[in-house]
């Protein structure tokens, strides 16, 4: 038998504000796309100059904060737990950053660039989710992380 196909939702950027406590300049993801429940989705970010961090981070040749794409996996994949949750009608009160292994950067994020950000779920257990996440500019890797999520529940 094969399997029913499955319907990929998005989020835009008002739903992500829904999801996310996260606000200007620290909100890091634009869209997210291909979301499939809380098993795998693509963020997306729109790297611009008039960024602050590129004001103090190599002024000369602004660089992308490796930190930030690094949050910016994390907030992808706390919204679509945030949203899978919704959608059993469990809203969490908050979603909280836990851990982070296994980081590579492999290449430099300037300003023009758009980023996506590749998340697939690993584990799921209670209020615990574990994602392996590929940031991806033009289809090459600039960096990769294992990140996961606690969400805290009403």
């Amino acid at each position: 038998m094969s399997e029913a196909p499955t319907t990929l939702q998005t989020a835009d950027i008002m739903e992500i504000l829904e999801l996310l406590p996260h606000r200007y300049p620290f909100l890091l993801v634009d869209k997210i796309i291909e979301i499939d429940g809380d098993n795998s989705c693509i963020g997306i970010k729109n790297v611009t100059f008039n960024e602050p961090q590129f004001t103090g981070h190599f002024p000369s040749r602004p660089i992308f904060p490796g930190v930030f794409l690094i949050e910016a996996m994390a907030q992808t994949a706390g919204a679509i737990c945030v949203k899978a949750k919704i959608a059993q009608q469990a809203k969490p009160k908050q979603v909280f950053f836990m851990t982070i292994d296994k980081v590579k950067f492999r290449k430099p994020v300037e300003p023009g660039d758009r980023v996506e950000f590749h998340m697939r779920k690993l584990n799921n257990r209670r209020n615990m989710w574990w994602y392996k996440g590929e940031a991806k500019v033009d289809g090459t890797l600039v960096c990769e992380a294992e990140v996961s999520a606690m969400l805290v529940l009403e």
